[in-house]
């Protein structure tokens, strides 16, 4: 006689299976679209695996996916004839987690006051919603080519520990046995599980098989329910936009429906069929995980499903998109290292980029609307492209958008070709700032001169622009400059009168120089202030000081550096410097202005206290 052995869940499971029996109670049928997604998994990896080892089929090659239901037990059953688990397997895929995504899945789910069902599956813990209908899930397994006794049997009521023991499986694959809640009658009804399994999961491309039914009871006579054909093989003709809104939804494990699509098919001699589609939100995992977590495009060769090859597919900054390459002429037992290297990949890979591209600019010329829509969630992911596709550069930055002095407030809705449409005669660059925030952009004091001379300045405020920009250095000809940084291009009156003002102001300049002493590179008259008494000027290749905070907050070492101060010699407060004779209230002064343009423009201050105290005093007088 076999004993169970009974194990503890991974801390981790515990929590995962917690949250999801408590959060999902509005989505409970999402229960049924992951466990089929599941099988549909197994039954591609065996097929995959099949192909260099045909045995592995053994005489069952028809591989299917049933959905059965006992009204008398309360039980569903989930059953495919796929690859199947080893015990070693189960433990690995239902006793533990080890992705860091989940991590970041569990933070998710704790903060979230409301279910996201968004979050189910994107993970991989798409298994533990069994627990939202089933207060005890039994798993029934066998591995392809194992031994009948090699069968494995898992039991949890989900509440901390499961059981494992061996067990006689005359067939491969597995089955996975949900004992209903008291209250979950609802899903004892074929009709329901029916409208389940074709709202969800009609584009599964194996037969998903339910028993037929006589007088309320399930008999031994199959029927397949789905449409169980890829449908990107079809004709376009042949697939309504609910068809594709539904792949989608299966696909991309997302209760919304998609922004828009692309389907696709090249002849010649590379064939492959490209089917892409555009989120209206950030998948979880891109949100949560960024750049290491994604998903990506499912790679296909002539239907047999390979692996989610995103690395390989498409480029880092267009990792939102979600969908299906299937492709004809790559090598069926093609490994990820082979992938890395194949030339017919990188022409399928510009492909998909050349579709992506096109379709974000038809959404940005057609539908404005839904184009808003998919900047404010994707844009900055899309800005990373600057720096990473130089062949696509112009076509990116086409497509991006921002705030402006001449634009709608805070609103990103200003493109680089609308601010070329509005230059003044005789201007030939484009003009920027960067900033932390909005209200620092727009408020900066190096914007006064531009605003007196109406020129148009793009508030670029995303924590990503600062760096995005560096890659950007020119657009249709025309280059990019940042109003904080170099000296401004003034013509002849204009550079004979800011000779005029800094030879009168020299005194001036030199007490300040004396009184900031290595605190400054340098002190000069300012060409950008009209109002305000300073700010501060960077080289061409100087890093914003906003930028730089960041990264030494994010532990980084950056090296220390001197600014350079302008200042406004008709202010005010300049012209109290200049007739202060008390050195110690002049210093004080001094340092104001320098840390008045220091905070304006980002920077941290190396001592609050010290500047809260020399305010305190000029304000006492």
């Amino acid at each position: 006689m076999t004993i169970a052995e009974t194990c503890k869940f991974e801390a981790e499971v515990a929590q995962v299976l917690h949250l999801v029996t408590h959060s999902l109670y509005s989505h409970k049928e999402i229960f049924l679209r992951e466990l089929i997604s599941n099988a549909s998994d197994a039954c591609d990896k065996l097929r995959f695996e099949s192909i260099a080892k045909p045995e592995l089929l053994a005489g069952d090659a028809e591989l299917h996916i049933d959905v059965s239901w006992d009204p008398a037990a309360r039980t569903i059953t989930v059953r495919d004839n796929g690859v199947g688990m080893s015990r070693e397997e189960v433990v690995a895929n239902i006793g533990t987690i080890a992705s860091s995504g989940t991590r970041r899945f569990l933070e998710a789910m704790s903060t979230e006051q409301k279910s996201d069902a968004r979050l189910i599956g994107q993970f991989g813990v798409g298994f533990y919603s069994a627990f939202v209908v089933a207060d005890r899930v039994t798993v029934l397994s066998r591995r392809a080519g194992a031994l009948a006794s090699d069968g494995v049997k898992w039991e949890s009521d989900g509440k901390g520990e499961y059981s494992l023991e061996p067990v006689d499986l005359p067939e491969r694959g597995t089955a996975v046995v949900l004992h209903l809640k008291a209250d979950e009658d609802e899903f004892l009804k074929r009709w329901q599980l029916r409208s389940l399994i074709t709202r969800y999961s009609d584009h599964v491309a194996f037969p998903i098989r339910m028993p037929m039914e006589k007088d309320d009871k399930p008999t031994d006579e199959w029927e397949i329910v789905n449409a169980a054909s890829a449908l990107w093989t079809k004709p376009k003709s042949e697939i309504s936009n609910e068809d594709y809104q539904s792949f989608y939804k299966s696909l991309g494990h997302d209760f919304n429906d998609a922004l828009a699509w692309t389907h696709n098919r090249v002849e010649g001699s590379q064939s492959f069929t490209t089917l892409l589609y555009l989120p209206s939100q950030p998948p979880f995992e891109l949100m949560m995980g960024g750049r290491d977590e994604r998903k990506g495009l499912k790679l296909y060769i002539k239907r047999v499903f390979i692996m989610d090859a995103a690395e390989e597919l498409l480029p880092n900054y267009l990792r939102f998109v979600r969908g299906v390459v299937d492709a004809d002429d790559l090598p069926l037992n093609v490994s990820r290292e082979i992938l890395q290297q194949n030339r017919q990949l990188e022409r399928i890979k510009a492909a998909c980029v050349k579709r992506v591209l096109d379709l974000i600019e038809k959404l940005a010329k057609d539908e404005p609307e839904k184009f808003e829509t998919f900047y404010k969630a994707f844009g900055n992911t899309l800005k990373e492209g600057i720096a990473e596709d130089h062949a696509n550069r112009e076509r990116i930055a086409k497509l991006l958008c921002f705030a402006s002095t001449k634009g709608e407030g805070s609103a990103q809705k200003v493109s680089l070709d609308d601010y070329i449409g509005r230059m003044a005669v005789g201007q030939d660059e484009i003009w920027y700032i960067t900033a932390d925030s909005y209200a620092a952009a727009v408020g900066s004091p190096q914007l006064e001169a531009f605003k007196a001379k109406g020129i148009e300045v793009l508030l670029m405020s995303d924590r990503i622009d600062e760096w995005m920009i560096g890659s950007l250095t020119e657009y249709a000809g025309k280059k990019l400059r940042n109003v904080a940084k170099g000296e401004l291009p003034l013509d002849e009156e204009g550079k004979k009168q800011q000779e005029e003002v800094s030879k009168a102001a020299e005194p001036l300049l030199k007490k300040l120089k004396d009184l900031l002493g290595d605190r400054v590179g340098d002190v000069r008259v300012s060409a950008r202030l009209t109002d305000s008494p300073s700010c501060l000027a960077l080289s061409d290749y100087e890093m914003a000081p906003h930028l730089a905070r960041l990264l030494r907050e994010a532990g980084h070492d950056m090296p220390s550096s001197k600014p350079t101060l302008e200042i406004n010699p008709q202010h005010a407060l300049l012209k109290r410097v200049e007739a202060e004779s008390d050195e110690a209230r002049a210093r004080d002064l001094a340092s104001l202005l320098l840390e008045q343009a220091e905070i304006a423009a980002g920077a941290q201050l190396a001592d609050p206290a010290a500047f809260v105290q020399r305010l305190n005093r000029v304000l006492v007088g």
